[in-house]
């Protein structure tokens, strides 16, 4: 077994340390070209044949993901089936519900390298850490030696290279980060005779009209609210991705300064500023009652129950999800994807999740290239990924699906087993979010135009996340500072704490100590 440390390791701090990214800068891209002579790069070619003619391909993977990949009520087991026909290689899949992932993989890690699983589905602010405590197997050899690097069909390198920690690759994105973009209710708009806001002055008032007039057409006043989100912080980075328009420029975590220093956002002035216009609309009614106890899942069923019209979600397809799922309720689906307001100026483009193979996969070079690598293949495996299985996802025969009604050959998505009614937009990678050419991408022709606008306003007004070091303080102290911080932001927004009490708070709880501990570790490792 191919393992860094044992079962020792401080997984408890590590799961909990999730404050390990920073939204305020794009890392530094690196150039690393090469030249080589003719004769070199055959024989390196050749070098790279053998290597991988010694892959051994393994009889089984067992790996854990989130929703992002089919659920069992949306026919998992055709995906599972149809995988294991293309590779040959059984597969295992543990699917913990999607609101609770990182709880259940948080205890996976603590019980032990014999329960791991041989890959697994990792947001950038758990990788670092689990990279760091010898828990992912360091794949760097592996995606420099392999055939999709080889293949040049790699759009964007940088997706990769961002990833890196110290030089080594721990995990393998296959797809860009992407980020939530603020959709607003046109219907809603035109029933109260506003325009889209662009500056947080329009926002607020369009806030307010939503809370106290009749957005949604029903002839009562105020029995609606503005904004909804899932937590007044998120939990994982960018943090404050799904209420932005507060933020402004504020940041809850560590971020690095014009000269590259670490600090505390949370402890900056404009984060008490942006507290103050939370409490301040809260107060008001503008924000959703139930948004500290809100999942993703809640605010979406709200969304499509009309309770409230501004909603920041994920960019690109989710359009479409919300459009559809609006009009199988009877609503009129039509969104306005919002330019990021003045204040705010850029959205945040997460860091992107990746796969990692855990240090105790037996065969980790098989698991890369059969299982990692093949995702991005450009044939039926890619195709799988991105869109299911033919027929129970999608489909190109002529039929009538939903209402709409398709042309022999004409490709399109079927009806969702979860959600009846609706039609399914794509599978575990969004094919807009690829990060390599697919010249045979069949469903290319099919993606809806509300989705294509929404990924490219956010695309041209967003700014990338960066990874943040793990430092044994940030491991040791950090999941218990952003629990403090959450509390602390959730007094001042639904309690009316002052900021006085708030930060004596903050520094009485251990919180101001604990972040200057972490500041230190982070810029002495940046020193290093």
């Amino acid at each position: 077994m191919r393992l860094k440390k044992t079962a020792a390791l401080g997984f408890a701090a590590v799961m909990t340390a999730s404050a390990v990214l920073s939204g305020c800068s794009a890392p530094a891209e690196e150039s690393t070209e090469a030249v080589v002579s003719d004769t070199a790069a055959a024989a390196e070619g050749e070098e790279t044949a053998a290597a991988e003619s010694e892959i051994e391909k393994p009889e089984k993977i067992t790996m854990m993901a989130n929703g992002t990949i089919p659920t069992k009520v949306n026919n998992r087991d055709a995906f599972e089936k149809k995988w294991e026909e293309l590779t040959g290689i059984e597969l295992e899949i543990i699917q913990p519900d999607h609101d609770a992932y990182y709880d259940v993989m948080g205890q996976t890690f603590a019980s032990g390298p014999d329960n791991w699983p041989d890959v697994i589905l990792m947001g950038g602010s758990y990788y670092t850490g689990y990279a760091k405590e010898g828990a992912l197997w360091d794949m760097t050899e592996a995606w420099e030696n392999s055939d999709l690097k080889a293949s040049g069909r790699m759009t964007d390198e940088s997706i990769v290279d961002n990833m890196k920690i110290d030089g080594a690759l721990y995990g393998f994105p296959v797809a860009r980060g992407n980020g939530c973009i603020t959709y607003v209710k046109k219907a809603w708009l035109d029933n109260v005779g506003m325009e889209a806001p662009t500056n947080y002055e329009e926002y607020i008032a369009m806030l307010d009209a939503f809370t106290n007039g009749d957005p949604d057409g029903n002839g009562v006043n105020g029995d609606t609210y503005g904004v909804s989100a899932a937590g007044f912080m998120g939990t994982e980075e960018p943090w404050i991705n799904y209420l932005p328009e507060f933020y402004w420029d504020a940041y809850p975590s560590f971020t690095k300064d014009e000269n590259g220093v670490w600090y505390d956002g949370f402890t900056e002035d404009n984060f008490k500023d942006a507290l103050l216009r939370l409490q301040d609309a809260y107060s008001k009614g503008y924000i959703d009652k139930e948004t500290l106890t809100n999942g993703t899942n809640d605010c979406r069923n709200k969304f499509y129950e009309d309770k409230f019209g501004v909603f920041t979600y994920w960019a690109g397809t989710w359009d479409t999800n919300l459009k559809v799922n609006l009009e199988a309720n009877d609503l009129d689906g039509e969104l306005v994807p919002l330019k990021p307001i003045a204040e705010v100026g850029q959205y945040i483009e997460r860091t992107t999740p990746v796969w990692c193979i855990t240090s105790a996969c037996e065969n980790p070079e098989g698991v890369f290239k059969y299982f990692i690598e093949s995702m991005l293949d450009g044939g039926d495996m890619q195709t799988l990924w991105s869109y299911g299985v033919e027929g129970v996802y999608w489909s190109t025969e002529a039929e009538t699906v939903c209402g709409n009604a398709y042309e022999e050959g004409q490709f399109h998505m079927l009806e969702s087993l979860e959600k009846p009614g609706t039609q399914y937009t794509k599978n575990h990678i969004d094919p807009m979010l690829s990060i390599v050419e697919w010249e045979g991408d069949p469903g290319r022709a099919s993606i809806a135009p509300e989705a294509t606008e929404s990924q490219q306003i956010f695309n041209d007004n967003c700014r990338q996340a960066i990874l943040v070091p793990t430092t044994e303080e940030m491991s040791m102290y950090n999941g218990d500072l952003m629990t403090l911080k959450r509390s602390i932001v959730a007094a001042v927004v639904m309690e009316g704490l002052s900021l006085d009490e708030a930060y004596a708070r903050f520094e009485s709880e251990g919180g101001a100590e604990w972040s200057q501990m972490i500041v230190d570790s982070l810029n002495a490792y940046e020193a290093q």
